[in-house]
């Protein structure tokens, strides 16, 4: 082979645009033609598409693939599948009909692996009907012992400072009629009349059993004494005593194993004032009874409106209202 300027001695030396200054004009550089341009016999440099290769690093650390090859899944950044150049398929792609299952449109069945279970509802559920229930039947016990005590929800509560008396119910009457506590005609021989107290039986109306009653109470001094057995218990119990006023109010002195006090005679039967046929009614008095024997008197003391008839006295269990 003859020596020649075979053009630059190196690829880097190979200036394509040599023909367009003066000294690669001078060494031969011609405008290109046909299929190279160039200084005359340099050095050859086409290839095939795709047999040249580059670097092998990449910026920023990434391997560059063989131009015109896919380009390999590198590592990425932060641990990630590194993705394929612009137009290119990623390695890590793979379309839905060729995934384990079928087509993207199949819904994977749900696992039934042995994982973490959820709350247990059922058992709350449970817990909290027993809590209810627990309620309930402790609201219906305590109605039971509140009904089933024995008294009545008409009774007063504690001791009274004197005894009190009012307008009558007709349990007080029923409770008369059982014959289980004391009761008498206020003109019956067990009971004494004093001073200037006694027997008539003239006015209509009176509820004894022979129509008579106690009359002339309305002076000082008068008094009905009635002293009675039976009585099966200590405690608390009312004396009833049936009256009759002339169309007004009146008052007595009741006292109840000598301990007085003030009972009113109101003219609950709304009679006319004068008319003593139309003014019998009945009222009570909460008292202190002992078991066994009592007293119970009926007087006319000082500051008292006497002007009365009495017909009768009985006895109810409990402080009764009206």
């Amino acid at each position: 082979m003859t020596p020649g300027d075979n053009g630059a001695s190196t690829p880097e030396d190979d200036d394509p645009f040599g023909y367009l200054y003066a000294d690669g004009q001078a060494r031969g550089a011609q405008p290109p033609s046909g299929g190279g341009y160039g200084y005359p016999n340099s050095v050859s440099r086409v290839r095939a598409v795709g047999e040249r290769s580059y670097g092998q690093q990449a910026q920023y650390g990434q391997q560059q693939a063989t131009y015109g090859q896919p380009t390999v899944p590198q590592q990425g950044a932060y641990g990630q599948p590194q993705q394929g150049g612009y137009g290119q398929p990623n390695a890590h792609y793979q379309a839905p009909e060729t995934l384990p299952g079928g087509p993207a449109g199949r819904q994977p069945a749900p696992s039934t692996g042995g994982g973490r279970r959820g709350p247990n509802t059922k058992g709350l559920l449970i817990g909290a009907i027993a809590v209810v229930a627990a309620v309930v039947i402790g609201i219906g016990v305590a109605m039971i012992n509140g009904n089933s005590d024995g008294k009545s929800g008409n009774e007063a509560g504690g001791t009274p400072s004197q005894s009190q008396s009012g307008r009558p119910s007709p349990s007080g009457s029923n409770s008369a009629a059982s014959g289980d506590l004391p009761k008498v005609d206020a003109t019956d021989s067990s009971v004494q009349l004093q001073g200037g107290a006694t027997k008539a039986s003239d006015v209509k109306g009176a509820k004894s059993s022979d129509g008579s009653y106690v009359t002339g109470l309305n002076q000082a001094g008068a008094s009905i004494t009635w002293t009675f057995d039976g009585v099966p218990e200590a405690g608390k119990y009312s004396v009833y005593v049936g009256y009759s006023v002339p169309g007004k109010d009146g008052s007595i002195t009741l006292t109840v194993n000598n301990t007085p006090s003030t009972a009113k005679l109101k003219n609950w039967a709304g009679a006319p004032e004068g008319d003593y046929e139309k003014g019998w009614t009945k009222t009570y008095n909460y008292v202190q009874l002992d078991k066994g024997r009592n007293t119970v008197a009926i007087s006319c003391g000082q500051g008292n409106q006497c002007d009365a008839l009495i017909d009768r006295l009985w006895l109810v269990k409990g402080w009764v209202g009206s």
